[in-house]
């Protein structure tokens, strides 16, 4: 399997940043984990938005180099971070968004991905940037050992090998084409189950860095997180010191069979719900459908990627304090 490609979006503001980062990716590059690809290796005589389109539709990892001028540039995000997030949720693309310089990011898309370097520090604020920006070229290689792992290998199952490439009908991207080219796919119980695992692992993530955020804005609150195992955690937040939202969350058992759960107060009993996600799948993607047991109503018609699940059922911990804090 090739290396995967990383694809640097930024603001030309960002370029001297951008550099460095390329530079700490030098030992993966050397090795041949990954390749690299910016505007700046854009030869003379291409059509500029035609190439940037090429990579930003088919690089596997995709950096997002955020800025205040990353967020003010139209390009950088209508056009490459909006189809960056659409490929990240289709599960074509890694994105992983690199804090350079302060900037309200939290609300953004990608304001739910696990940023680096560690919490979403900006690099600019770290005394040593070379730190900083060594624990972006750590999570370039995790994600890239993450891709190249054999998606058809299943304990002891070698995946076929691709068609040679000789055999291949190249596209030659100057030619016309149709946009009218996807193919029903088939999702086995074995990717739904990947997908469910992959899919609590990150509610998990999501909901441990928002409540420590949350303890970060509102004075008097404090978010706890404590996972219990790879299937359970629980998440509590108190008010002064008191209990005023508490929740368990865990995969499995529950009313519905095997999907993510929420469940008010602290328990290690997995037969009953307050809320359960199931893995569903259309002939292009999985995603997940709530059962509506939960008065918020996301609606069981509502195709949750994993974002929106995590932001729904962390949305079921908080909305009750918001509630009370309107009357």
């Amino acid at each position: 399997m090739p290396a995967p490609s990383v694809f640097f979006s930024y603001s030309h503001a960002d370029e001297a940043l951008r550099d460095q980062i390329e530079k700490q990716l030098s030992a993966l590059k050397r090795q041949g984990v990954i390749a690299t690809w910016h505007d700046r290796h854009i030869r003379a005589g291409e059509e500029f938005a035609q190439v940037i389109d090429d990579h930003i539709n088919h690089d596997e990892i995709i950096l997002l180099l955020v800025s205040a001028d990353f967020i003010a540039s139209d390009y950088c995000y209508e056009i490459e971070m909006q189809r960056a997030m659409e490929r990240h949720r289709a599960g074509d693309a890694i994105v992983i968004p690199v804090i350079l310089r302060a900037c309200d990011w939290h609300a953004t898309p990608f304001g739910s991905l696990l940023a680096v370097p560690r919490d979403g520090k900006p690099i600019k604020q770290w005394p040593d940037a070379d730190e900083a920006m060594l624990q972006v070229a750590q999570a370039v290689r995790q994600a890239a050992t993450r891709w190249q792992k054999p998606a058809l290998a299943v304990e002891g199952v070698v995946s076929p090998k691709p068609p040679s490439i000789e055999n291949q009908v190249q596209p030659d991207p100057s030619s016309p084409r149709s946009s009218n080219l996807r193919l029903a796919k088939t999702f086995t119980q074995r990717d739904k189950d990947r997908f469910k695992d992959e899919t609590f692992d990150y509610v998990a993530r999501f909901i441990e860095n928002s409540l420590a955020e949350l303890t970060t804005r509102n004075p008097g609150y404090e978010g706890a997180f404590k996972r219990i195992d790879a299937n359970r955690f629980f998440a509590t937040i108190y008010h002064d010191g008191k209990v005023a939202g508490r929740a368990t969350y865990f995969t499995g058992g529950g009313h519905f069979g095997n999907g993510i759960n929420y469940v008010q107060g602290e328990t290690t009993a997995s037969n009953s719900t307050n809320e359960t996600l199931g893995v569903d799948a259309d002939d292009q993607s999985l995603f997940l459908r709530c059962h509506g047991m939960a008065s918020l109503g996301a609606g069981r018609e509502r195709k949750l990627t994993q974002e929106g699940a995590a932001e729904y059922l962390w949305a079921l911990l908080i909305e009750p304090l918001q509630r009370k804090s309107r009357w």
